[in-house]
């Protein structure tokens, strides 16, 4: 006959483990690794230790099912792969004990939950997407600038006086919005484009003025 471990697991420091360590050690667990961390995270060191002790004919004992997995999907992954290892799992709470044939059925019938639940998922979604395609909407994020925007960043760019980041920053979105932006107008900008002069053209009127005024300079 092979060993009962114990898993426990609480989301932070303020929580105790002591109900769920005794619960488990009532239940003949000879060791009980104890998780201090979110269900919601990948990593579970003690998990991860008690998995590596675990051998063929043993059994992986929780006080409840919530405490192994993160949602049903994720249970019933780790529950095929105890079962594919020859390892049973037992939760207290729920009475259920896959070494058991009962407990096999409820396993099979979470299983085919899951499956079911997967489906619908993937079926409403694909509804949703063809009634919108039908209503003339492909999808996608909306732009993030405004056509007022989308001129001002235009013009910009075709007085090559600022960078493509640059003008992102006036504008307050990424350089990516602004490729996105230009490219949408097919005016896709090469990567990296720099203004051609440091800084802007003065207009006609403007140096006019100027060579009058330093008219009288140059004939003295």
């Amino acid at each position: 006959m092979g060993h009962l471990l114990g898993y426990a697991r609480v989301s932070t420091t303020d929580q105790d483990a002591a109900l769920q360590v005794d619960a488990l050690t009532a239940a003949g667990c000879y060791r009980v690794f104890v998780d201090t961390i979110p269900g919601s995270l990948d990593q579970r060191p003690e998990l991860t230790k008690l998995l590596d002790q675990l051998r063929p004919g043993d059994t992986l004992v929780v006080w409840r099912l919530d405490r192994l997995g993160r949602s049903i999907r994720h249970l019933i992954d780790q529950l095929t792969a105890l079962q594919d290892k020859g390892i049973g799992f037992k939760s207290l709470q729920e009475t259920i004990d896959t070494t058991s044939p009962g407990g096999r059925l409820v396993f099979h019938v979470f299983a085919a939950l899951a499956e079911f639940q997967r489906d619908l998922i993937k079926e409403r979604t694909n509804a949703g997407l063809a009634a919108a395609r039908a209503r003339g909407r492909t999808g996608g994020r909306p732009p993030r600038l405004t056509p007022q925007q989308a001129t001002a960043a235009r013009r910009m760019y075709e007085q090559q006086d600022m960078t493509v980041e640059q003008i992102g920053q006036v504008l307050g979105v990424s350089r990516t919005t602004i490729y996105r932006t230009l490219k949408r107008d097919q005016a896709t900008p090469a990567k990296g484009r720099k203004p051609k002069s440091k800084s802007p053209a003065k207009p006609a009127a403007e140096v006019e003025a100027l060579e009058a005024r330093l008219a009288p300079e140059v004939s003295r």
